[in-house]
């Protein structure tokens, strides 16, 4: 019996099919710029900490945070840099902070709370959970259920 037809893309003949990529603008930088961006970025951050500019350094990393499937060195060094932000801050400034950031700010750090959420059963030592769920309290308070909707239904993901 040849069951060979069940492994065909019947997709791929159909011209009004719609793609992954017309779903969203991809990334107007290439792989390697967006990384070289990031870890300059990565750089600044620790001089805002220095300065104890929280929100400064988190709407650094934020404006420019990479999207797209072809980004995901930059994305890897790009989390690393908001978790570092995120689990030195204070518990009481954080409500500050999360006002300080526009509402794209607002849903790009919704997005990386919850792709921090997604890796903390996967061994990486920088998630932590109680951290996350903190700076996601806070930022529901001040953003609303709005914010939550708009992440998830977002096809940029960080």
């Amino acid at each position: 019996m040849d069951v060979a037809f069940r492994k065909i893309d019947i997709d791929a003949f159909d011209e009004e099919i719609l793609q992954e990529s017309e779903l969203y603008e991809q990334d107007p930088r290439d792989p390697a710029q967006a990384l070289d961006e990031m870890k300059q970025a990565q750089a600044s951050v620790r001089s805002f900490l220095a300065r104890n500019d929280t929100a400064g350094a988190l709407s650094l990393v934020l404006q420019s945070a990479p999207y797209g499937p072809t980004m995901e060195e930059a994305k890897i060094v790009s989390l690393q840099t908001l978790l570092t932000i995120l689990n030195s801050t204070k518990a009481t400034e954080i409500p500050a902070v999360v006002k300080s950031l526009s509402q794209d700010l607002q849903d790009t750090l919704m997005k990386y709370l919850y792709k921090g959420m997604a890796m903390i059963g996967s061994g990486s030592g920088d998630t932590n959970a109680s951290v996350l769920l903190t700076w996601h309290e806070k930022l529901t308070e001040a953003a609303g259920t709005g914010c939550i909707v708009r992440t998830m239904t977002d096809r940029r993901t960080v």
